[in-house]
């Protein structure tokens, strides 16, 4: 993913997490909130120590990365999304993945359900 669609500070993330709202599904979850200073979406991907050790979380991360990229030209801009793996994750396929990413994006109303 580009640098220019990363939310990296830590400052942008609690924001998202304290304000934004949240989708649940078994192998991610989804908080998103509109943003108020770019009008382009911007992704953060975390994974906590739940999910398992620095490996298994630094793979969860690869796949949110992978499952994301090919949908960011079709999602509406203006919004902060975080992604957070859930244990799971690490034995899903990118399938999978792609999946359950999809699915949340379209119940968050971001990603539009006709689009693949």
């Amino acid at each position: 993913m580009q640098r220019k669609f990363r939310l990296s500070r830590s400052e942008d993330f609690k924001r998202v997490r304290l304000i934004g709202k949240s989708y649940a599904h078994p192998l991610v979850v989804l908080v998103a909130r509109a943003s108020e200073t770019s009008t382009q979406i911007r992704v953060g991907i975390a994974a906590g120590k739940r999910t398992g050790t620095a490996v298994r979380r630094n793979r969860a991360k690869r796949l949110l990365r992978e499952a994301m990229r090919p949908m960011l030209s079709s999602l509406a801009s203006g919004w902060d999304l975080v992604l957070i793996a859930r244990p799971a994750l690490v034995t899903a396929t990118l399938t999978d993945t792609r999946l359950a990413v999809k699915a949340l994006l379209q119940r968050a109303k971001i990603l539009s359900a006709d689009e693949s």
